[in-house]
């Protein structure tokens, strides 16, 4: 069961004993990858932005790239006020659980798992890429698999982020949630997709910006043109 509540959240503590028992838990689905798209009845959609730039070639030595990899491995483009993602810090990236806090309406929380299930860090003549997949785990609202991948192409200098996702509905705990989320989850997803390119967009221009603290504080002044595209199966 997917566990909630309205108004506060959960204490460290709380958080800690709720980890260990994440680390029990399996996949909420079990279709290979090649079987979760449209064809077979799963949920689509991705967002792209250019985030920034740097010179020409492979990434600079603690530039833009580097910078933004980093918050992306911490989960650091995700706006708190949405999402938060709770996860040991000393945690390997491959493998690792971490607890999605999911905030609706300002007092309504939820709580899902999921682990990171592959990584990608490619650095070859053309393009680098670095970003992760994550699984959903038993009690999440939802199913499926999302990819966080950022890349530059070494000819153009251009920084890029992508999230892409396949998805259906997972375990609510009422009816009410679930009649919520299939009303507000589309708002609530394409501002989150919007604020994380955004993000990104403010550490990559701003190198005395505190990661840790971006979706916090950070104000995007020039927020980057997103495209985003939702495409939704048919059941039966």
């Amino acid at each position: 069961m997917t566990e909630w509540r309205i108004g506060r959240g959960w204490t460290n503590e709380e958080l800690r004993e709720r980890l260990d028992v994440v680390r029990t838990l399996d996949r909420n689905f079990d279709e290979p990858t090649e079987q979760m798209g449209l064809d077979h009845g799963w949920d689509e959609y991705f967002s792209e932005a250019i985030v920034g730039y740097e010179p020409e070639g492979p990434p600079m030595e603690d530039g833009p790239f580097e910078r933004c990899s980093r918050a992306v491995a911490k989960y650091e483009f995700s706006d708190p006020r949405i999402v938060v993602g709770h996860f040991p810090a000393e945690d390997e990236l491959l493998g690792r659980r971490m607890i999605l806090e999911l905030k609706a309406l300002r007092m309504i929380r939820y709580l899902g798992s999921v682990v990171v299930s592959a990584v990608r860090d490619e650095r070859g003549a053309e393009r680098t890429v670095f970003g992760y997949r994550y699984d959903t785990l038993e009690g999440h609202i939802e199913r499926g698999a999302e990819w966080f991948l950022l890349s530059k192409d070494h000819e153009t200098g251009e920084l890029r982020f992508r999230i892409e996702a396949v998805w259906r509905p997972g375990q609510f705990p009422n009816w009410w949630s679930r009649v919520g989320f299939s009303v507000l989850g589309p708002l609530y997803q394409r501002k989150w997709h919007a604020r994380a390119h955004g993000y990104l967009a403010e550490i990559a221009r701003d190198p005395s910006l505190p990661e840790a603290t971006v979706g916090e504080e950070a104000i995007v002044t020039t927020p980057p043109e997103v495209i985003f595209k939702r495409f939704k199966a048919h059941h039966g």
